[in-house]
């Protein structure tokens, strides 16, 4: 039973994608990438087909180009994209981190171990950040835990766990053999970063300092947050219930810190992402939904049989 119920989270936790990622380890993947360039009139995004696909911002859900690329989880920003994309015939679940520019075009390749489940850019295309799934850890009582790392292009510094992070809470340093992390996004300074930080069974949001490799828990209840463009809110999910429906979307006013949620009543797993100062996107039963980032109007369609938006 304890087995059972060890494979299910996994498969709740993971969601929609978990299918695809199975199926990709069977697969040799031989990309044949057509020329394309990611532009800021355009919205890239994961395409039902496992590809990145590239539609006008003025219309994502018209017509869109399919640019061969296959990855199972993209994001891009400032001339920079990163594919995380799971290894075939990897005897262990391994992903590839894979750095391109906005031609698509290779740039450098890291390999993690795990499953994809989170991958970010930062805001000038300098520093890209990636969360996978793993398992083996003696303190994962669901069987499974998570790798969240990094990769400053600049200088070639790898981090491949920010497990390490010191950490404050309430005021001293936080110790814990189960600590992990998922789910980083960084500001415009390049400096400052947000992360969840989950242990003894409890979710944290944490705010980071790159440069001295420092953290500090600002509250709890936070998980997979995404920075606004101007730096002002966090749209993440918190959890409101047990069971299989347990997240509801919030954006966090970091002034304030007052919660605000959002019109979308759907349980949603996904790292949100932001279409601009307003709007909110994420993935929801397969397609990328829009909702107001101020809680008002009610969630939208915006692309159909997509996931993964790099705005």
């Amino acid at each position: 039973m304890k087995i059972l119920l060890a494979v299910l989270a996994v498969l709740a936790l993971v969601g929609g994608g978990t299918l695809y990622v199975l199926n990709a380890r069977q697969e040799v993947q031989a990309d044949s990438v057509v020329t394309a360039v990611i532009t800021p009139e355009q919205l890239p995004f994961r395409d039902k087909s496992g590809q990145v696909a590239l539609a006008p911002r003025t219309d994502p859900g018209g017509q869109r180009t399919l640019t061969g690329l296959h990855c199972d989880r993209f994001h891009f920003a400032a001339k920079t994209a990163v594919c995380l994309r799971v290894r075939a015939g990897a005897l262990t679940p391994t992903t590839d981190v894979i750095v391109l520019d906005e031609k698509l075009h290779e740039r450098q390749r890291v390999e993690i171990p795990g499953t994809p489940s989170r991958a970010r850019v930062s805001p000038d295309g300098r520093i890209v950040a990636w969360t996978a799934f793993v398992t083996g850890d003696s303190y994962a009582t669901t069987g499974f835990s998570t790798r969240a790392g990094l990769l400053d292009l600049s200088d070639g510094q790898l981090v491949k766990t920010i497990e390490e992070l010191p950490v404050l809470k309430d005021g001293r340093r936080y110790f814990a053999a189960d600590v992990n992390y998922w789910g980083i996004t960084f500001a415009r300074d390049n400096a400052t970063f947000y992360a969840t930080m989950a242990s003894k069974g409890s979710t944290y949001l944490v705010r980071g300092d790159y440069p001295s490799y420092r953290g500090k828990v600002l509250r709890d209840n936070v998980e997979c947050p995404s920075l606004s463009p101007d730096g002002s809110h966090l749209v993440f999910k918190k959890k409101v219930a047990d069971g299989d429906q347990p997240w509801r979307l919030y954006t966090l006013d970091l002034a304030t810190m007052r919660e605000t949620p959002l019109a979308e009543t759907h349980s949603v797993d996904d790292q949100a992402a932001w279409l601009d100062e307003h709007t909110v996107l994420y993935g929801l039963g397969g397609d990328v939904w829009a909702v107001p980032a101020d809680g008002s109007g009610a969630p939208r369609q915006l692309i159909a049989g997509a996931s993964s938006p790099g705005v």
